[in-house]
């Protein structure tokens, strides 16, 4: 049996379909919940199994919590090294002061030549820490220095301070040269000698 509306030439082709071929497959009835439970819906006799995830699902591990007490005790060694130099760095510049051990005063014993110089020499030895020394010379003539200073290094034991004395004209002269040493401590010390000159 052939179908009206199909064209009565020869052009007529297969592809062309009937509408009930594009206008999709008839709609299945509605299917009704045979219970409600909560939030979750069951429909038909049994349960969907889930559907599997495309991909494995692995939770992340918890980040590592730093353990306590191993953040101060990363710095110990050098803080403690810090502190060390700290210290002696102290120890140094405000610890035990200069000591004096003694203090001696020399000079030639014939005394200077006509209108020469004398030239009077103490030594101040210490225990070899650093410091500064502070002193004046007195002359027996009534003459007297200013307060004079001199540094010693750490490890230097010995200090040699001088006294430049001229003398002028003719005769004899006893003289006395004395070393007040005002600190660290204080000690002194002289020398006594005799200017001669006679033409």
């Amino acid at each position: 049996m052939s179908d009206p509306r199909a064209p009565h030439d020869d052009d007529y082709s297969a592809t062309v379909l009937g509408s009930h071929w594009f206008s999709g497959p008839p709609a299945a009835p509605e299917v009704t919940p045979d219970r409600v439970e909560g939030s979750v819906l069951r429909f038909g006799p049994g349960v969907t199994a889930a559907m599997p995830a495309p991909f494995p699902l692995t939770a992340p591990a918890p980040p590592a919590r730093p353990r306590r007490g191993a953040g101060p005790r990363r710095y110990t060694l050098a803080a403690v090294v810090l502190l060390a130099v700290l210290a002696y760095l102290g120890w140094q510049r405000f610890g035990p002061s200069l000591t004096v051990r003694d203090v001696a005063v020399t000079t030639d014993p014939r005394g200077p030549a006509c209108d020469a110089t004398a030239d009077v020499v103490a030594v101040v030895r210490t225990d070899g820490r650093p410091g500064t020394l502070t002193y004046r010379w007195l002359r027996s003539d009534g003459t007297r220095s200013e307060r004079l200073t001199e540094r010693v290094p750490r490890g230097q034991r010995e200090a040699r301070l001088h006294l430049l004395w001229t003398f002028r004209g003719t005769g004899t002269y006893p003289a006395k040269a004395e070393l007040e040493l005002l600190s660290p401590g204080q000690h002194t010390a002289a020398v006594e000698f005799t200017y001669r000159c006679n033409p």
